[in-house]
């Protein structure tokens, strides 16, 4: 959306009535020039611009420094992305993965990560025998250097699945 002269992109949005007050939509938005986010409160008389973007399905071929290399995979033309468009990116995402990239007006605006993403466990502390507890977890480091928490019986060499959202374990793969 546009407001204020400045492109921004909805990253959560939430439709709130709360009792005898008027209605409003409560969103939480990345402001795409500088990567900050805000949440904002509007009103239902308020306007706000719709931007057409273009969603480009590019292959994340390999980092080079601060530079992130894509590939657009209809043309094949290579696009460098810098590490404010690309985010966490690296901390969940392995070279040569298929990503959604968000462009408008012929520039990367943001990279879509997966909702779950699984990575091999490079480095846990042993289980301990007989650890049955639901809420005891360790530390763990993935292959992308990611660190997380997990359940007691995940092992160095497992394949886990985590959330891009939080970086929290979900499962086993």
């Amino acid at each position: 959306m546009k407001m204020d002269g400045k492109l921004w992109l909805i990253m959560h949005y939430a439709h709130v009535t709360p009792g005898n007050l008027r209605a409003f939509v409560q969103v939480k938005i990345k402001d795409l020039e500088k990567g900050t986010i805000i949440e904002k409160r509007l009103r239902s008389g308020e306007t706000v611009e719709g931007v057409e973007l273009d969603r480009r399905v590019m292959d994340y071929l390999y980092a080079d420094g601060k530079k992130f290399i894509f590939m657009d995979q209809q043309s094949f033309e290579q696009s460098e992305l810098s590490a404010e468009i690309v985010g966490d990116l690296p901390l969940y995402i392995k070279p040569n993965t298929e990503l959604v990239v968000l462009w408008c007006d012929g520039r990367a605006l943001t990279v879509e990560l997966p909702n779950v993403v699984e990575l091999k466990i490079t480095e846990t502390a042993p289980g301990i025998k007989g650890a049955t507890a639901t809420n005891q977890l360790k530390d763990a480091t993935c292959e992308t250097g990611l660190k997380t928490r997990v359940p007691p019986f995940i092992a160095n060499g497992e394949l886990i699945r985590i959330a891009t959202v939080d970086g929290s374990y979900q499962s086993r793969a």
